[in-house]
């Protein structure tokens, strides 16, 4: 099997320890990242569920640098967070 160098790289998400392998094309993964968001707010209708929602952002945030931006300020607020409920 060869790669083609005008092909970019298989972008991947760990989730649990679980690889997850994302669509090539940019206009993919933000048409997935979109539809994940629009199915969590749905959330409360059978098989969606609001798990849909991170997930979305996780994907956006490989896309769009406020997304990814806004994404790690909150783990890092989530983070401290945990650190002082464990320093109590």
């Amino acid at each position: 099997m060869t790669i083609d160098s005008d092909e970019p790289p298989a972008r991947k998400i760990t989730i649990f320890g679980r690889d997850i392998t994302m669509p090539r094309s940019r206009r993919a993964r933000v048409t997935l990242g979109v539809l994940l968001i629009i199915g969590g707010v749905l959330g409360f209708l059978p098989i969606l569920g609001f798990w849909m929602v991170p997930l979305g952002i996780l994907i956006l945030s490989y896309e769009f640098a406020w997304v990814r931006r806004r994404r790690r300020r909150a783990s890092v607020w989530w983070g401290r967070r945990n650190q002082k409920r464990a320093a109590q």
